[in-house]
């Protein structure tokens, strides 16, 4: 039996706009592993977002999936009604977003909402789910879970509700938890203990984790592989250790690059040319084209993913193929 959690193939999610349709999501493709954590970074707009979105068929108009599959547990996603889909959302896939008031109700208690979240997918009394909600809190290190059960959401800290947000998603033990960048708000503190907690998860309940993030610092402490967009589409796919010392995109060099900790003291800090383009009047062939160094005439052409070492791909025609120079 394969171990293969989720396979996106070819995702194409575009908004329909007054001015023009916008391929947020343009020919997207990977898959998930039991216990892998796939961290997907880019820059914003670069449709990491919507991709996670797409998933479990969360985009508002005007925007909508046009083509590709989401193959999970044997079935394509993008075929489910609307009925199916809330089946599996929450309970075999789960999604932690940015800001936990997106998933916490301010008037009610923390105890209700959870409560509610288990028999929502479940026949269980209400004294089970409550233990089951109990045991969530204490999984993700919120003190005396039985008197925080009967918070509210206003009683907590930020890091604390982002805890609940992260134990809600954990009630149903998921196949996969989609994290749109859940620890952005936070100190680096708890953002460090959040995100061990998280990967000793993955690692003991072989769920499977897509984590977005536009933080190569915090992707590079917690995923075992790492997919880079821009402009809707995956530019570099491969084992975390080899794109962050080997990278092979040329965006992938300007994004590791970037990260001051790379930068010489007094220097001034590296930083990519030019502006993201606006996806209503995208590039002729590699959208990076215009800001990217190593651009070619053949660059004007479309650029399909390549496997130019193992296990690690670039959608590139002239990719980066030594080591990247560390420079402090």
């Amino acid at each position: 039996m394969s171990d293969t959690v989720i396979e996106v193939r070819d995702l194409r999610t575009h908004f329909f706009t007054r001015a023009g349709v916008l391929p947020a999501v343009d020919g997207v493709s990977f898959s998930v592993r039991r216990g892998e954590v796939l961290g997907i970074v880019g820059e914003s707009g670069s449709g990491k977002s919507v991709t996670g979105l797409s998933i479990l068929g969360l985009v508002d108009a005007p925007g909508r999936i046009v083509g590709g599959e989401i193959m999970f547990r044997g079935r394509n996603l993008t075929e489910l009604t609307s009925h199916e889909l809330r089946a599996v959302r929450g309970h075999q896939i789960a999604m932690i977003f940015q800001d936990p008031m997106m998933t916490l109700n301010p008037v009610l208690r923390v105890s209700t909402q959870m409560i509610e979240a288990v028999r929502a997918h479940e026949k269980v009394s209400k004294a089970e789910a409550r233990q089951r909600a109990r045991d969530a809190l204490g999984r993700v290190g919120i003190p005396s879970p039985d008197e925080r059960l009967d918070a509210y959401p206003h009683e907590f800290s930020g890091g604390m509700r982002q805890r609940v947000a992260i134990a809600i998603a954990l009630l149903h033990s998921p196949d996969l938890i989609i994290a749109d960048e859940p620890t952005t708000a936070l100190d680096v503190t708890i953002q460090a203990q959040i995100l061990a907690e998280v990967q000793k998860l993955a690692t003991e309940t072989g769920m499977a984790l897509i984590w977005i993030t536009h933080d190569l610092a915090v992707v590079s402490s917690l995923a075992d592989r790492i997919a880079v967009m821009y402009a809707g589409r995956i530019v570099e796919d491969g084992p975390a250790p080899q794109v962050l010392s080997a990278p092979l995109h040329p965006y992938t060099v300007g994004l590791i690059g970037s990260v001051p900790s790379r930068n010489r003291r007094g220097a001034e800090l590296a930083q990519i040319p030019g502006m993201t383009p606006s996806l209503l009047d995208l590039p002729e062939g590699c959208a990076f084209r215009p800001r990217c160094p190593r651009a070619l005439d053949q660059c004007r052409q479309p650029q399909p993913m390549r496997l130019l070492k193992p296990r690690q791909e670039a959608r590139c025609c002239n990719p980066h193929l030594e080591p990247l120079e560390v420079t402090g």
